[in-house]
């Protein structure tokens, strides 16, 4: 009698049954690869790391011709990204590594020391491009509006977090003292002409509110006095106005106003299905501003085409997919608020940045996440990924498949040099 594994099973049963069956196995396999416990942790290392090193690629790309200009070496502004995302990944590995406690105490100090830096930037900061974000340190350039979205997602996180745990909540304690956090900080972040940053925080607050269930009346009431407030700054703002005007016709101005769009939407229509070729932008050669960080997507999809453009969206939409895993497979609402918070941040930035490239939204002047040149940007996001990690390990059979996988690699090279004892 003749035995047949359960793989050879599958096929000839598929074979016998046609495509629908073989299409509800394919499915099945699916189901069961993201019903396993690590499912989040490894979508959140995978995806992290590709974009990462996409990003130092196209960092080195679109930033060498200006580079070679200004330093004189078309490495320079790579190698500082690069020594950015190293430190970066030193800082998400231990952020993976600390208790969901801290991440509850390090929003205040957190958010404490960013309003602070804020109120800086207004005295002592550096004004360039009609905005004024930047405290440079010698040779070290802070920007502190990027480490106040991961403060405001960890502060309000926890902030609603302990309304939630004291049962039904009124709304008048959803909003104190969240709404005037938010408030304080997007009025610093607006003193200092940062549109793009502003609506980041507000997606951040409306994420939070969003996931702890705030009426829908509430939640429509603070988005449309949000909507009304962006609308009176771009009103009175003449240059943002100009940029909403340029947004909805910029070849009608392609040498003034709709410069930068024009030039980034033929570097998007350059590319064609697969590109021209690492390296081989012909927009970065002084045509297209800013094209190793707001819009480095257009040089991105001009080298390596549409296909190129589609795996970046794929990236982002897994990444933001095991985000919300993380905050659906809780029963912590500390840990599901600020995983929905970091989603909403990430995702909802790299939304509006894709979005300005391909022309279906303004220019806002923020960075694609993880990709774009900066490290201002890259740090705290790369801790807040560290700290998705942490949560990840939370779920439902997860340490016990980590602790059945083995050390890791960093424990294993460590054991090797003699500087962890083994077993």
């Amino acid at each position: 009698m003749t035995t047949t594994s359960g793989a050879g099973e599958r096929a000839r049963r598929a074979q016998e049954e046609g495509p629908v069956s073989w299409g509800r196995e394919q499915f099945g396999v699916l189901r069961d690869l993201l019903d396993r416990p690590l499912t989040s942790y490894y979508l959140i290392i995978g995806c992290s790391s590709l974009l990462l090193a996409l990003g130092l690629m196209m960092v080195l790309s679109a930033s060498s011709i200006e580079a070679l200009q200004l330093t004189g070496s078309p490495f320079s502004w790579f190698i500082k990204q690069s020594f950015s995302a190293a430190l970066g990944l030193l800082l998400m590995w231990l952020c993976s590594r600390l208790p969901h406690k801290f991440f509850k105490w390090a929003g205040y100090p957190l958010m404490a020391l960013s309003i602070l830096a804020l109120v800086m930037v207004l005295f002592i900061g550096s004004s360039e491009l009609g905005a004024q974000r930047w405290i440079y340190i010698g040779s070290l350039t802070i920007q502190p509006s990027e480490p106040a979205k991961l403060g405001l997602a960890l502060w309000g996180a926890d902030i609603l977090a302990r309304r939630a745990r004291m049962g039904r909540i009124e709304w008048r304690q959803l909003l104190l003292p969240l709404l005037p956090g938010v408030a304080l900080l997007a009025v610093l972040v607006m003193l200092g002409r940062d549109l793009g940053t502003t609506l980041v925080l507000m997606m951040i607050f409306l994420a939070l509110l969003w996931v702890v269930g705030a009426p829908i009346k509430l939640f429509g009431g603070i988005l449309s006095v949000v909507v009304f407030a962006a609308l009176v700054m771009i009103w009175v703002e003449p240059y943002r106005l100009d940029r909403i005007t340029s947004f909805l016709a910029p070849w009608d101005d392609p040498q003034g106003d709709g410069y930068q769009a024009v030039q980034g939407q033929i570097a998007m229509g350059s590319g064609g299905w697969f590109g021209l070729g690492l390296g081989a932008s012909r927009q970065k050669w002084n045509w297209l501003p800013h094209g190793e960080s707001d819009f480095i997507f257009s040089i991105l999809g001009e080298e390596l085409g549409l296909m190129g453009t589609l795996a970046v969206v794929a990236l982002f939409g897994l990444l933001g997919y095991a985000g919300l895993r993380v905050a659906s497979r809780t029963t912590d609402p500390f840990i599901r608020l600020s995983s929905a918070a970091v989603v909403a941040w990430i995702a909802g930035q790299a939304i509006v940045n894709m979005g300005a490239v391909i022309g279906i939204l303004p220019i806002t002047g923020i960075p694609l996440p993880l990709v774009s040149y900066g490290g201002s940007a890259l740090l705290p996001t790369l801790a807040a990924l560290g700290m998705l990690l942490s949560f990840a390990k939370r779920e439902p059979g997860a340490r016990e498949a980590l602790a059945a996988r083995g050390p890791g690699p960093l424990v294993r090279a460590l054991s090797w040099l003699g500087l962890q004892r083994r077993g």
